[in-house]
């Protein structure tokens, strides 16, 4: 078992002893949903084939038999029947009882806010108006619905796939609220930095149409990652709440499908009674790293049915993206894998190339575009021009910007297609030394929320050289120590995780082979390019 496993193990085994012989049979199925915690997951699914480790031809009846007979089940309508029962049955999900607490709980909060008319509602009149410029601006039904549903409701929740029109639809609701209430605290704000910063450029951008005055509010909206906002003092532990709450009248989430059921938690506890929530994002991508895909679970049927008109979701593409756009609606279908019989039909001429490659080894046609890459960045690093012991402004956005021109993903962490070999091999044994000791270009991948030095977990910058100092530039200009940077990673190569949030001109995709294909992780890494991708599979 693993020390997650086997700590829970303990742990039940004093909160309730299950008699004797029953340990052998219940140490696989607590494996299984310890498995599950840290993939991020509250819930195993019984209708789904069985976990590793458990028994495929007694399939779920088996588990449930253990757990009923041990007595660690009890049912979600009969919760209170045995307080003491750690695991949960919701119909077909398995869940620990403290987590499925406080997911009901979530949801409900939720769902209850989704119900409630905003104060000082927007008379008839000004709701067809506010409709009328949202078609005149070229929206479509449904991204007029989410104009008007974000007029009435204080929960909303707008999700759609890439080229959807997401972006477009905000910058209408946003501009629909402001007519009205044009003193409105609105906060923009994503799960990481490098998300906030870009929902911020796209509504800058979004509104150039916008009357004047309007388009000039709209390009101050201040933005920021969750953590900054809710003033994180630690994991899960937050300055603002239900006490001192937050001082806006309307917080828009970006990318939600990132946001894991305790920040959820805080932020709904943050949030004063008379503000609004706008939740934006894709719910076909990954679920979130922490424990609890919100959005996922927010998106269900039943919840769907329960938000009705607090829920737009967008479904006709207006971003021709080709290949991309194709393969990523196949994957969103629910299709387990990429086939070769669907790659194989891709033409030279489409923006998704795929090649078969030997699993053992990083594949050399990825290895020589490493080195390129390796190569670009080490000279634009070395162009970098100084003035009064700062960067230049043009020479460090043009290194800033090739960061997002290019990247290499994988799923995985260990195993030769994993990130690690992957950087390893651009590095050699400079890859287990500090960030002084990597070469000029390349990039740094920060891992702790640093709210002293305004970094978040998953920022990215690049080492660079100030005559005999070595330094790295992040967004915006800035310079560190890289000694300010502490468990930093190189980012030649990412996980797929990691990359969420993000977008590159360009995406390698490797898909090694696994026990268990999710079509969300080649979802995720696909849409994470905008222009061009390739894709790398075993070839056995």
């Amino acid at each position: 078992m693993s020390s997650l496993g086997n700590a829970l193990m303990d742990s039940l085994m004093r909160l309730r002893p299950p008699g004797p012989g029953k340990t052998a049979d219940l140490k696989p199925i607590v494996q299984a949903l310890a498995d599950a915690l840290e993939r991020g997951e509250l819930a195993m699914d019984l209708s789904k084939e069985p976990p590793e480790g458990l028994d495929n031809e007694h399939w779920p009846e088996g588990v449930l038999h253990t757990l009923e007979s041990s007595g660690w089940l009890v049912n979600a309508d009969a919760l209170d029947a045995d307080p003491q029962a750690p695991i949960v049955q919701d119909g077909d999900w398995l869940r620990w009882r403290r987590w499925h607490q406080q997911l009901q709980h979530c949801l409900t909060n939720l769902l209850s806010l989704a119900g409630q008319a905003v104060q000082n509602p927007v008379a008839e009149e000004a709701r067809k108006t506010a409709r009328q410029r949202a078609l005149q601006a070229g929206l479509d039904q449904e991204q007029c619905d989410a104009v008007i549903a974000l007029l009435d409701r204080r929960l909303v929740v707008l999700t759609g796939g890439p080229g959807t029109g997401k972006t477009s639809t905000v910058v209408q609701m946003l501009a629909a609220v402001l007519h009205d209430k044009p003193d409105l605290r609105i906060q923009l704000t994503a799960p990481t930095g490098k998300a906030a910063a870009r929902l911020q450029l796209a509504i800058a951008e979004g509104c150039a149409l916008l009357e004047p005055g309007l388009s000039a509010t709209l390009q101050t909206l201040p933005s920021g990652t969750l953590h900054k906002l809710l003033e994180a003092q630690g994991d899960n532990r937050f300055r603002r709440n239900a006490s001192q709450p937050l001082s806006v009248d309307l917080v828009v989430v970006d990318e939600v499908s990132m946001v894991d059921l305790p920040l959820m938690t805080a932020l709904l506890a943050a949030l004063p009674n008379h503000a609004q929530l706008l939740l934006v994002g894709d719910a076909d991508q990954l679920p979130p790293v922490g424990p609890g895909a919100v959005l996922q679970e927010l998106t269900t049927p039943a919840n769907l049915a329960q938000l009705g008109a607090a829920a737009v979701q967008l479904k006709t593409t207006y971003r021709n993206n080709g290949a991309i756009a194709a393969l990523a609606a196949d994957l969103r279908e629910g299709n387990t894998c990429l086939a070769p019989a669907t790659l194989r039909n891709l033409q030279p001429s489409d923006n998704v190339q795929w090649i078969a490659a030997k699993r053992h080894a990083v594949p050399t046609p990825l290895l020589k575009k490493l080195q390129e890459r390796q190569t670009s960045l080490k000279q634009l690093a070395d162009n970098l021009i100084w003035v009064n012991d700062q960067p230049d402004r043009d020479t460090a956005a043009e290194l800033l910007k090739a960061l997002e021109s290019w990247i290499a993903l994988s799923p995985v962490r260990q195993g030769p297609w994993g990130v690690e070999a992957l950087n390893r091999v651009l590095l050699g044994e400079r890859f287990t030394q500090p960030v002084q000791a990597w070469p000029p270009g390349t990039p740094v991948l920060n891992r702790h929320n640093r709210p002293e030095q305004g970094l978040t977990n998953g920022d990215i910058g690049v080492v660079v050289q100030h005559g005999h100092e070595t330094r790295v530039l992040l967004p915006g200009g800035r310079v560190l120590h890289p000694a300010q940077l502490s468990g930093a990673e190189p980012a030649f190569a990412l996980t797929v995780h990691k990359a969420q949030g993000s977008q590159y001109d360009s995406v390698v995709l490797l898909l090694p082979p696994q026990r268990r294909q999710d079509p969300r992780l080649a979802y995720t890494g696909l849409t994470r390019a905008k222009h061009q991708a390739l894709l790398i599979t075993p070839d056995d």
